[in-house]
């Protein structure tokens, strides 16, 4: 039987982000994939302004209710951007409505990078979506979040050592796997790591550093792995084809970033895709 995710997070109208990415990427790996907008906008809000926004959060109820009579059951339950920390108890309850011992839950903590929360975030935020990581089989921080959910000082100077110690304290959240993007001890590589909390293992996974801030490269990597670990990967093939797959929509983009600097190209990619999932 076709695998099924749900995916909860907002959508633009036009950019590369979030439901935009998500759904044609999870899809692209042959897995059905329902959605549940927070919001709707015109656009992403990264680099463009006077942008629309219509809040969904009193949407998300109704939808987990109809889902609730239908019976409807997903192999994952994959969350990205939520808006405010109505959205984050809303989507607690969604877990405990549709989680399962047959099912998992993913986490992308989508809230903060380069030492800085987002627009809008504050430390009450954080607290409710350090409650929700918890809920959570896998969450996907970027080290700016890691910090913030862990309440430590952010530093981009670090060696393996302290990946290793920031990701076994975020597995203590309660989420068996937590998952560390943008890793790099050098400006040669940068990559990802997993601390599988059940075995004891660790995992890592690098491809060549590009410094090109890119947008919707996070919302990429979270897609992949979560459709990967759908698919029964590993988490050290889950992670090794979600480098790997972001690394190569970022080379696809670089000629094209003066026309295209709102999003990656992801799109010429996803035969790569589907190949890595062979």
């Amino acid at each position: 039987m076709i695998k099924k995710v749900v995916t909860i997070q907002d959508i633009s109208c036009f950019g590369k982000c979030s439901l935009t990415a998500a759904l044609p990427i999870i899809s692209a790996m042959g897995i059905e994939t329902a959605v549940i907008p927070t919001a709707v906008l015109s656009t992403h809000t990264g680099g463009f302004t006077g942008y629309t926004f219509r809040d969904l959060t009193n949407d998300i109820p109704d939808i987990s209710a109809h889902w609730k009579k239908l019976g409807l059951r997903f192999d994952a339950l994959y969350t990205g951007y939520l808006g405010s920390k109505e959205q984050i108890k809303i989507v607690s309850d969604f877990f405990d409505d549709f989680g399962s011992a047959d099912n998992f839950i993913v986490v992308d903590p989508a809230m903060a990078d380069g030492g800085r929360l987002y627009a809008g975030f504050n430390n009450d935020f954080v607290s409710e979506m350090t409650k929700l990581c918890g809920k959570a089989d896998f969450i996907i921080p970027n080290m700016t979040e890691a910090s913030f959910i862990l309440g430590i000082p952010y530093t981009e100077e670090y060696d393996e050592s302290y990946v290793r110690d920031v990701l076994f304290k975020l597995s203590k959240l309660g989420c068996r796997t937590p998952v560390l993007t943008g890793i790099h001890y050098d400006n040669q590589r940068q990559g990802a790591a997993a601390y599988d909390s059940k075995t004891g293992e660790y995992f890592f996974a690098f491809n060549k550093n590009i410094s090109r801030t890119v947008h919707g490269t996070g919302d990429i990597f979270a897609s992949v792995f979560t459709g990967a670990v759908t698919l029964g990967k590993s988490i050290r093939e889950a992670l090794e084809i979600s480098v790997s797959f972001t690394v190569d929509c970022i080379v696809e983009t670089l000629p094209f970033i003066d026309e295209m600097w709102y999003g990656t190209c992801f799109e010429p990619c996803l035969g790569k895709l589907i190949d890595y999932i062979k």
